[in-house]
């Protein structure tokens, strides 16, 4: 995943180092965001090529802010891809975050064995496809 800039977004200061630590040891390019309003700024002033949020936040959880990236995406910087994190695991909890604008769904206790090749997949399968 070398080359792989990632915008990690989640509340939680611990839950945001352990990503940033998963995703840094995979060869990735990390800047983690605490708010929906703090990671849209961040899209804005230096898009990432993967968006990894967390869904549950307060003042605005992880589907608005998808929503909104993908809004921005539309304004011309590429096709951004995103993955949901969060402890929601039934069927319906992924393809809710799906229909919201995600590319994957990870569920917490996030593994790294699942959430590296998922990314790294994400990447290639985009890289890919032509725009």
């Amino acid at each position: 995943m070398n080359d792989v800039r990632i915008l990690v977004v989640d509340d939680e200061p611990q839950a945001s180092e352990m990503f940033a630590a998963i995703l840094e040891r995979a060869g990735a390019s990390v800047v983690a965001a605490r708010s929906a309003q703090e990671a849209l700024a961040l899209l804005e002033a230096s898009p990432p090529d993967v968006l990894l949020s967390d869904i549950e936040m307060p003042s605005e959880d992880g589907y608005s802010l998808v929503q909104k990236a993908r809004a921005l995406d539309r304004s011309g910087y590429g096709r951004l891809l995103t993955v949901a994190v969060t402890a929601y695991a039934r069927p319906e909890d992924r393809r809710r975050s799906l229909e919201a604008g995600f590319d994957w769904h990870v569920t917490k206790p996030v593994d790294p064995f699942e959430l590296v090749p998922a990314i790294a997949a994400l990447v290639s399968n985009h890289s890919a496809t032509p725009l």
